[in-house]
C-alpha cells in the first residue's frame, strides 16, 4: 500500500500541517511537496522496491524544535517517522504511513569531550567516524564500529543498538550510551541516565530506549562513554581453501585463549566480489578468509602477531597477511569494507540478514545456509562477525525486485534461513534491527505473550501510536485484537 493510501487511516489530511510547521520552523527547515530532495526521505539502504512518500522532512537543528515537530504533530494527529542518517538495512527510516519525517542529520555538533571523565556529548547526527576521529586526537577511544561508519549517524546507531566488528572484544553501542535526552511525542522532553561510571538509581531508561528504532522517542542527545585509546593494533589475514577450514581455524585459535578485537569471516562468493578491487592478491585457491585484529602493548605485538601467524600456518592457511603500519592495515581493511558494496553492485537484489547463533554453531549454520540457498537457486555470499556468531548473510538475485514473484520467492529463502537460525538457538538481528523487513518474523522468535507486553511499553511512551507506526512489532493476532 502506497505512503498516501496510509496516510488516509489518519483522521486529518497531513497537507494541512506543511503550513504550520513552516510558520513555527522557518521554510529553511522544511522540504515540502515538490520539492526536488523530498523522494529522498522515502529510502534508505533497505532491499525493499516500494517508495514511501512523507507529505514532508523536517530537518530539525535543536531539541526544542524536535520536541515542536512533535508538539504540532500530535496536535493534528500526523504520524512522525524519525530519521538519521538513511543508512538503515531494515527499513526502520521508512514513512511507511506519509507523514512527517523528522530528521536529525543537522545536529552535528560534538558538544564536549572530557578526557578526564572519559565521556563525551554529542548530538544524533554526529558521524560516527567523525566521533571516532574526534576522540581519537585525544588519545581516547569509541569501540562501536559499524561498517557504515563513514556515512551513518549516532543516533541511528543508538536507535538499533549497533555493532559491528570490534564488538566481539568491546561490545555494542548499548554498553557505550550513559545517558540520552530523548523528545517524546507531544514535545515533553525527557533527560535520562547519567555522565558517571556507575549508577543503579531508578530503571535503567537509557537501555530501555537504546535499539528502540525511533518508536519510544526521539534522541536529540548522547552520553557516550570513552576508553582509553589501545597503544598499538595489528591485523592478520589468513586464507583458506574453504568456509569448514576457517571455521575450524576460528575455533582452534579461540580454544588458544586468544581475545582478538575483531574475528572476521568471508566465503568465496565475497572473495569473488572483491578480488579485482582489492590491493590485496588473493590466491587463485581462495575459499574463506579469516581476519583478525588484536590490540594492546606496542612492545608484545611483534610476537603476538609472529604466533598467530604461525598458527594458521599450522591450521592450513594457504597465505597469511599480518599489518602492523596504519596504511597497510588499512589496505587489509579496505578488502573487507568493500564486500557488502562491490556485491550490492552485482545484483539488483541483495538481501542482507544479519542472523546471529551460538558462536559453536557457525559452521552448522553456514552449511545449513549454502543448502537453503542451493534449494531456492539462488546465489549467497556470506560474511561477518565470526567472534560473535553475527553472519551476514546475502541472498541474491538478477530478477525485477518489482516482481511480486521474485519477492515471495526470495524472501520465503530468507524465512528457511530465519528458522534454522532459530532451530540452533540464534536470533534474527544481531545488529541490524528489525524496522519493517523483519517485523513480520518475529514471532518465529517470540512467544505472543512477549510480543504484547512490548506493545503495551510502546502504547506507554506513545499512546498515539503516531511515532515511527508500523515498525518492529507485529499486528496483533485477531483473537488478541482490542
Amino acid at each position: 500500500m502506497a505512503g498516501a493510501a496510509r496516510a488516509g487511516l489518519y483522521a486529518v489530511a497531513v497537507s494541512d500541517i506543511v503550513p504550520v510547521l513552516e510558520r513555527e520552523l522557518g521554510s529553511a527547515q522544511v522540504i515540502g511537496p515538490g520539492h526536488e530532495h523530498l523522494d529522498d526521505y522515502g529510502r534508505d539502504e533497505s532491499p525493499l522496491p516500494e517508495f514511501f512518500p512523507p507529505a514532508c522532512a523536517v530537518l530539525v537543528e535543536s531539541t526544542e524544535q524536535a520536541a515542536a515537530v512533535l508538539r504540532i504533530c500530535l496536535e493534528h494527529k500526523v504520524p512522525v517517522t524519525p530519521r538519521g542518517a538513511g543508512s538503515g538495512m531494515c527499513g526502520g527510516a521508512l514513512p511507511v504511513y506519509g507523514g512527517v519525517v523528522l530528521s536529525t542529520e543537522r545536529m552535528t555538533r560534538i558538544k564536549e569531550i572530557d578526557a578526564g571523565d572519559l565521556v563525551c556529548v554529542v548530538e544524533p547526527g554526529v558521524v560516527t567516524g567523525r566521533l571516532q576521529e574526534a576522540v581519537e586526537a585525544q588519545r581516547l577511544f569509541y569501540p562501536p564500529d559499524p561498517a557504515s561508519l563513514e556515512f551513518c549517524s549516532i543516533g541511528g546507531n543508538a536507535s538499533t543498538n549497533a555493532g559491528g566488528p570490534r564488538a566481539f572484544k568491546y561490545g555494542v553501542t548499548r554498553e557505550y550510551i550513559l545517558g540520552l535526552e530523548i523528545a517524546l511525542m507531544g514535545g515533553e522532553v525527557l533527560r535520562c541516565g547519567r555522565r558517571t561510571a556507575k549508577g543503579v538509581t531508578g530503571y535503567d531508561l537509557v537501555a530501555g530506549f537504546v535499539g528502540t528504532e525511533g518508536t519510544f522517542g526521539v534522541i536529540t542527545e548522547l552520553t557516550v562513554k570513552l576508553l582509553p585509546l589501545p597503544m598499538a593494533a595489528a591485523t592478520v589475514l589468513g586464507v583458506f581453501r574453504d568456509v569448514p577450514a576457517a571455521g575450524a581455524a576460528i575455533s582452534a585459535l579461540l580454544r588458544d585463549g586468544l581475545r582478538p578485537r575483531v574475528l572476521e569471516l568471508a566465503d568465496r562468493a565475497s572473495i569473488d566480489a572483491i578480488r579485482d578491487k582489492s590491493r590485496y592478491r588473493f590466491p587463485d585457491a581462495a575459499g574463506a578468509i579469516v581476519l583478525l585484529e588484536v590490540d594492546g602493548d606496542a612492545e608484545a605485538m611483534p610476537m603476538m602477531m609472529e604466533k598467530i601467524g604461525l598458527r594458521c600456518d599450522d591450521l592450513g592457511a594457504l597465505d597469511v597477511l599480518a599489518a602492523t603500519e596504519p596504511a597497510e592495515r588499512r589496505a587489509v581493511w579496505e578488502a573487507r569494507r568493500l564486500i557488502s558494496p562491490s556485491i550490492k553492485a552485482r545484483y539488483r537484489i541483495k538481501l542482507n540478514e544479519d542472523i546471529c547463533v551460538p558462536c559453536r554453531r557457525i559452521v552448522e549454520m553456514l552449511a545449513r545456509t549454502e543448502r537453503v540457498a542451493a534449494e531456492a537457486g539462488v546465489p549467497c555470499a556470506v560474511f561477518g562477525h565470526a567472534g560473535d556468531g553475527n553472519l551476514h548473510v546475502n541472498l541474491l538475485s538478477n530478477d525485477d525486485p518489482a516482481d511480486p514473484a521474485v519477492r515471495k520467492h526470495m524472501w520465503g529463502a530468507a524465512r528457511q534461513l530465519f528458522a534454522h537460525t532459530i532451530e540452533l538457538g540464534g536470533t534474527l538481528s544481531g545488529e541490524h534491527g528489525v524496522g519493517l523487513t523483519k517485523r513480520d518474523y518475529m514471532p518465529m522468535e517470540q512467544s505472543e505473550r512477549v510480543l504484547e507486553w512490548q506493545r503495551r511499553w510502546k502504547a506507554m511512551w506513545d499512546p498515539s501510536g503516531l511515532l515511527n507506526p508500523g515498525k518492529r512489532l507485529p499486528e496483533r493476532p485477531a483473537a488478541c485484537s482490542e
